[in-house]
């Protein structure tokens, strides 16, 4: 069980704390789009020093998409076979970005999957790609799906699209609307980060190329996309992504916002996001809390969003600054809540100049479903 302490916030609703009905679980953070030296536009990014970095400022997982047209699909014999490629603490996922002439997509694996497959079919129809990447059994996830090299494929290939790519949060505005669609569909379609940094900082004998600056704007973390796994394993995470139990942040120094619902009326939280049930028509209970680095004389604006659309926003303070708010989901049509958090970004030295390009975008939610179809 997870316990939380319910603070009084900002004038909203007083709460005492209350046992949170989820089972048991670890929140994890890592990087979801990286690129090392086995993409051949990448500079001064061994597999090493990703990894390193990371483990520097305590990432717990990191998946490394390397482009596989640059080895002609053989991910396999490349990134994953690099002597680097390892570590003691650091959960390495399987993947690759899907790089085709209809946009981009990547791979989440807990385990070796035979890329070449997906590689060779990227061209073909898309009920034919589906029936490759479901025998398969991996994660598919659309990158920057607006923009350069947008994601041509049906969504319905996909479990996650990436609505916040790089440290530039400006650019996302179009992505949040696509996945907002997608939800409005009917799809439980997780959302994601990714830094997407192709390029790190010169050391030892390497010189700098003329994208070392990038480093300093965007590099690993940028975002950081936090999973509710059930244990710290690499299988967890992939079931964590495929079940929306996620939250993304704008550094790993910021904190991550937790979203919960009673749906059954008891006083305990029994949903959190990602998690689908059916509306009774009633009254529903829920919850928004930011967790871990937060500045606590920084005021941070909440903003709830139903079915796309504002439905309150709440200015918060404090430690672990938490509100409630209640609501009635639809009786019989789809409902689906998400949250976004505004304010003060955390200082990331590490990535000095990335603050200044993610505005006052903290954090951002997975939804809360009711009433969506899990066979869909």
């Amino acid at each position: 069980m997870l316990l939380l302490n319910l603070n009084q916030a900002n004038g909203q609703e007083s709460n005492t704390p209350k046992t949170i009905d989820l089972g048991s679980g670890v929140w994890l953070k890592g990087d979801l789009h990286v690129h090392s030296r086995h993409s051949t536009e990448s500079s001064n990014n061994s597999i090493s020093k990703i990894i390193n970095f990371s483990k520097a400022v305590k990432m717990d997982y990191l998946c490394i998409t390397d482009h596989d047209n640059h080895v002609n699909g053989d991910v396999a014999h490349h990134t994953w076979t690099d002597p680097e490629f390892k570590s003691d603490s650091l959960l390495l996922l399987y993947g690759a970005e899907w790089t085709t002439t209809r946009g981009h997509g990547n791979v989440f694996s807990a385990n070796p999957y035979d890329h070449q497959r997906l590689f060779d079919v990227r061209d073909q129809r898309d009920v034919n790609i589906g029936k490759v990447k479901k025998s398969l059994n991996i994660h598919l996830s659309a990158n920057h799906p607006s923009g350069k090299d947008n994601f041509g494929f049906s969504y319905d290939l996909v479990q996650s699209i990436e609505v916040w790519n790089s440290a530039m949060w400006t650019k996302n505005a179009n992505a949040i609307m696509i996945w907002d669609d997608m939800l409005s569909s009917g799809r439980m379609m997780t959302g994601r980060g990714g830094s997407d940094a192709h390029h790190g900082t010169p050391t030892a004998s390497e010189k700098p190329s003329e994208n070392t600056y990038q480093a300093e704007y965007n590099y690993i973390g940028t975002p950081t996309t936090w999973v509710y796994a059930k244990t710290r394993s690499l299988s967890a995470i992939v079931d964590a992504l495929n079940h929306g139990r996620v939250a993304v942040s704008a550094n790993p120094y910021s904190p991550r916002v937790e979203f919960y619902a009673d749906a059954t009326g008891t006083g305990k939280f029994d949903m959190m996001m990602g998690d689908n049930t059916v509306s009774t028509g009633k009254p529903v209970k829920f919850q928004v809390q930011l967790m871990g680095n937060t500045l606590p004389n920084e005021m941070y604006s909440i903003t709830v969003i139903k079915n796309g659309k504002t439905l309150n926003t709440y200015q918060i303070k404090g430690d672990a600054p938490v509100i409630t708010f209640t609501d009635i989901p639809d009786l019989k049509g789809r409902t689906y809540y998400r949250v976004t958090v505004e304010g003060k970004i955390n200082d990331y030295p590490q990535v000095p100049k990335s603050m200044a390009l993610s505005g006052k975008m903290v954090s951002l939610s997975n939804p809360i479903y009711f009433n969506f179809d899990p066979k869909f």
